[in-house]
Formats: C-alpha cells, sequence, structure tokens
C-alpha cells in the first residue's frame, strides 16, 4: 500500500504545471563610439642592422680541418722549439683527429690531401725519435751515397768516350784521372735522373766545406781532388751511415776512427765532425799513399782496408788497380769505388760540359763557445733564440742533444751569438744546464699553463725568476724553467733490429751506440756473425732512430686499416 501511495504522489506530481521565474533584463546600454588606438611600435618598426654574436658553424669536415691543421702547427712549433714530448702528442692528436672523426680519409679529396700530409710531414719529423725518449735518441742519420751506387753495374753509352777523354786533356787536376769503360759507365749513370741527383746533391753541398778540406789536404801536403772521395762517399752528409756502420763524410768505420784520434762515446761521434773526420781522412790516406805508392791502390784500401789489397797483390803479381780489377780479386764495392770517384771528378771539375748546373751552399760562419759541462741544446737555442735544428747542424757530432760533460767540448753557435749566450746563461745554475730551460713567455700565457707545458709546478717557475705567484706575465720576456730531468734519460729499453742485408755485427753495436760484448751477450752469440734475417735484442739508452721495436697492440677499436695507419706513427 506504501508503495501504491507512493505511485499515487508520483503521478499528481506529474500533471502539476511548472513554472520558471526569470529574473528581468537590465535596459541595453547606449553603443558606445569605437576607441582609436595608437599603432603599436611592433607594428612599424624602424630598420635596424642586427650582428649576429655567435661565429658561424662551420660543416663537420671544416671544423675537423680547422683542428688538425691547429694541433699540426702547434706540433711544429714544438718540434722546431726542441720540445719533443709536446711535439709528440700535438703530432698524436692531429692524427687522432683524422681517424676517430668518423669520417674517411681517403673518400673526401680534402681530407686525404690533409691526411697524407700531415702523415708524410710527421715522418719527416722522425717520430721514432720521439717515441724513443725526450731528446735522448741518436740523432737520425741518412743513408751513404756510396751504399746506392756501389754494388751496381750500369751500360757505356760509346758516344760518351770521345766527349770524356776530350774534356778530361782540358782541365787542371792532381790525381790520374784515368777514362775506360769502367769509368765511362758510371759517367752515364750520373746522367740519369736518379744519378744526377746524386751528383747535384754533393756538388751543392760542397759549397759548405769545400774551404776547410782544401785547407786541411794542404796542411797535409795531399792532392787537392782527394775532396771527390768524399763527395763519392757521403755527398758531403756528416749524418751519413753505411750498411757496414762507416759514419760521417768520410765515411769512417769505429775501430779505423779511434786509430785516427777520433773520439765515439754515448754523447759524441767525432766521425761526424767534417773538420776532425777531414784531418783523420787525410793522416790515413797519406799512410796508406805511403803503403803503395799509388793513388789508386790508396783509394781502394780507403773502401775495403790495406789487408785485402795487400792479399790480391800477393796473389796476382800486380800492384796495379786496373789488373786487379780484370783479375777479381777485389771485393766488387771497392772494384766500382775508384771509377766512381774518377767519374764524380770528371764532372765536378766540368759540370757545364755534362749539363749539370748547380748553386753550391755557403760556408756557415760559426761563434766558438767551450761550456765546460754538460748542457742541454733546447736551452742553448732558447737562451740564443734559434731553433734546436740549427744547433744540431752546426755541431753535427752530437748524438743527443746535450753536449758532454767535456770541459774541452768546443759547442758551435751561429755568428755573433757567443756573447748573448755567456751573459744569459750566468742567470741559471751550471749543474741545472742539462734539466733546466727557458721559456720566451707569448700573449695570453700565464704561470700556470707554462707550468703545464713543461710539467712543473707554477710556483717553482715563480720562486726560480723571483716573480710572485699570482704575477701577469709581460709578453716577450724570458722565464727559467726548473723543469726535471725525466726517466727516459737513464732507462734502457729493449728494442728488436732485423738484421739486413751489408750489416755487420760491430756496424749494428755501433749504430746503437753499445758495446759488441754486450750485444753478444744479451743473445747468447759466441762470435760477431751475424746473418740477414736474424733478429737481435737490443737495450738501449733512448733507441736509435733505425731500431725495429715490437709492435704494440692498439687499445681502441678502429677498422683493421685505420689501426694499421695509426701503428706506423
Amino acid at each position: 500500500m506504501l508503495f501504491a501511495a507512493g505511485l499515487l504522489g508520483c503521478q499528481d506530481a506529474g500533471k502539476k504545471p511548472l513554472h520558471a521565474r526569470v529574473p528581468a533584463l537590465a535596459p541595453a546600454a547606449a553603443p558606445q563610439a569605437p576607441v582609436e588606438l595608437a599603432p603599436l611600435p611592433v607594428l612599424n618598426p624602424p630598420r635596424r642592422y642586427y650582428v649576429w654574436l655567435l661565429p658561424p658553424v662551420p660543416s663537420g669536415k671544416d671544423y675537423l680541418i680547422q683542428k688538425v691543421q691547429e694541433k699540426f702547427s702547434s706540433g711544429e712549433q714544438n718540434f722546431k722549439a726542441g720540445h719533443l714530448e709536446a711535439a709528440r702528442k700535438d703530432f698524436d692528436d692531429a692524427v687522432d683527429w683524422m681517424l676517430e672523426s668518423g669520417y674517411d680519409p681517403t673518400g673526401d679529396p680534402r681530407l686525404s690531401e690533409l691526411f697524407h700530409s700531415v702523415v708524410d710531414t710527421v715522418y719527416a719529423y722522425e717520430l721514432q725519435a720521439f717515441r724513443a725518449g725526450d731528446g735522448f735518441s741518436e740523432a737520425p742519420a741518412v743513408p751513404a751515397a756510396i751504399d746506392e751506387v756501389a754494388e751496381m753495374t750500369f751500360p757505356v753509352d760509346p758516344r760518351l768516350k770521345d766527349r770524356a777523354e776530350e774534356a778530361a786533356k782540358n782541365i787542371s787536376h792532381d790525381l790520374p784521372l784515368t777514362v775506360n769503360d769502367q769509368v765511362l759507365s758510371f759517367l752515364n749513370f750520373f746522367q740519369t735522373p736518379r744519378g744526377r741527383a746524386i751528383v747535384e746533391t754533393g756538388l751543392r753541398r760542397a759549397g759548405r766545406y769545400r774551404e776547410m778540406i782544401s785547407r786541411v789536404l794542404r796542411e797535409e801536403g795531399l792532392p787537392q781532388d782527394l775532396i771527390y772521395l768524399a763527395q763519392a762517399e757521403s755527398a758531403f752528409q756528416p749524418l751519413a751511415l753505411s750498411r757496414a756502420g762507416a759514419r760521417g763524410i768520410w765515411q769512417f768505420v769505429a775501430y779505423r776512427g779511434q786509430e785516427y784520434g777520433l773520439r765515439h762515446t754515448w754523447w759524441i761521434d767525432e766521425r761526424q765532425d767534417p773538420e776532425k773526420a777531414t784531418h783523420a781522412a787525410a793522416q790515413h790516406l797519406r799512410d796508406l799513399y805511403k803503403l803503395y805508392g799509388d793513388w789508386y791502390l790508396a783509394m781502394a784500401a780507403y773502401n775495403c782496408g790495406p789487408g785485402n789489397v795487400q792479399k790480391g797483390i800477393e796473389r796476382t803479381g800486380y800492384a796495379d788497380f786496373w789488373e786487379l780489377y780484370k783479375r777479381n780479386v777485389l771485393p766488387r764495392e771497392t772494384k766500382n769505388y775508384v771509377p766512381i770517384i774518377i767519374a764524380l771528378t770528371l764532372i765536378a771539375k766540368d759540370a757545364a760540359h755534362y749539363s749539370i748546373q748547380v748553386q753550391p751552399e755557403a760556408a756557415v760562419p760559426t761563434d766558438v763557445v767551450k761550456p765546460a759541462r754538460a748542457i742541454d741544446l733546447r736551452l742553448v737555442a732558447e737562451t740564443i733564440d734559434v731553433d734546436v735544428e740549427t744547433l744540431r747542424a752546426l755541431n753535427p757530432s752530437l748524438l743527443r742533444l746535450a753536449t758532454p760533460d767535456d770541459p774541452s767540448f768546443e759547442l758551435r753557435l751561429p755568428v755573433g751569438t757567443a756573447q748573448k749566450f755567456s751573459a744569459e746563461i750566468a742567470d741559471i745554475p751550471p749543474d741545472k744546464w742539462v734539466s733546466w730551460r727557458r721559456h720566451r713567455v707569448e700573449a695570453g700565457e700565464t704561470l700556470t699553463s707554462i707550468a703545464k707545458k713543461y710539467r712543473v709546478t707554477a710556483a717553482s717557475i715563480a720562486d726560480a725568476n723571483n716573480l710572485e705567484r699570482n704575477a701577469a706575465l709581460d709578453t716577450g720576456e724570458k722565464l727559467i724553467i726548473p723543469a726535471v730531468q725525466p726517466q727516459s734519460e737513464t732507462k734502457r729499453r729493449l728494442v728488436s733490429y732485423r738484421v739486413r742485408r751489408g750489416d755487420t755485427f760491430l756496424g749494428i753495436a755501433d749504430r746503437f751506440s753499445v758495446s759488441a760484448e754486450d750485444l753478444r751477450k744479451w743473445n747468447r752469440l759466441k762470435s760477431n756473425k751475424v746473418g740477414r734475417g736474424m733478429v737481435l735484442r737490443i737495450y738501449t739508452l733512448g733507441g736509435a732512430a733505425e731500431s725495429s721495436p715490437t709492435r704494440a697492440r692498439s687499445r681502441s677499436k678502429k677498422k683493421p686499416g685505420q689501426a694499421a695507419t695509426r701503428n706506423m706513427l
């Protein structure tokens, strides 16, 4: 019933009409006049020129090229200043930028040209010397000129004989000049592109030493034309090194150099001192001429030793070079040695006749000082404001970037710099001459940035120069750098050397500045015999430019081609 009642109630409600009450609206306001707004300034801007504050962003390849060139340029500057550790890092960074950029260095002409330029130049700077230690590796040698042609034979141009004989009659000479097929074959070779390059190099470099050699030969009472023996041996390269271990412009082997007073220590090799070696060569040639009374035999003995020439004379009964030549009793290199010298003499005395024109280099005047104790060449270079390579060129007998601790040693400096050197080096304690350095401040450098470069503290530089720790530096001023001597100067490293054709046991020992006894002990050898392809273990201070160290594994994950290129550096 309640349910029914509820339904009835709903029905009643649904029948009643509903009325909504809406409030009355206010009367509409009168329309207002539109408001005139002033024009906004953004709608009519004045003409202005905007400057972009950020530098333009180069493309990926342009940015890569820019960074590689910056690193490479920095490496060249450090190399020339003697900062070998910094140069090595810059060169490594330049190559790493290329190899790790994600671009294929050979896939783009610009990248390819830059990559090969960097790599080729780095090789020219002898990175192997950098790997061996901070300036205490031996100066890189150059191949001896005689090695390239002494064991070769060349055809004879029959048209050349009459010309050569006529030319020989019209030139003055104080050595006999025989013109035969053997001499003509080398005259022919020296007019080929490769042979001409050898001749031109020798004639050009002869200008540096001609006056000195002429004076020494005159003092020793010897023929002036013996100068062409040095041209044949080395093309006047003080750093020339033969496969047999002979060094210098006169190509002395170690024992023969010692016989004539040329010292060889870890620091110096006087076979590479042009004037001292010239005196020794003149004395040796004079002794050989006294022994044989014949200049051709004396030259042959200079090349292969008097013992070999004497054996040839005893076997054949002839004390005549050309007879020994025909009977084949001399080493092949020696048989060619005398004809090479004669051919070079003919060309040098009448170069225009053989269509060769060369401007000889001028002799380099020098000042000479005696430091009286060991001193780093980089410190010397920084003191007199020249590059290290200039000092090395003036002092080719130095094997390292430092002079020996020898009061008698004479250091050659560019002419006019001796007084400056003596005045400025006095500011540095003599017992620090091997480790301390000098640095000329460049724009923007601070004590902290300079200290980082030399791996010392800013405080130590400030103390050495009586500066405040936070002192501002003037561009161009020189600072004393109290550097620490690197451990690599006294630490030996192991290198592996593969014996090549023409190598001798004593020549290898000499090349790495180690004793024959040590070399035998390290390799458990009972004699001095070595064979081509044999690998020798050598423990050497700083290593040598011609060593073949064991290839290290690359730690980075690179493409095979890239890894191989990187390892070569």
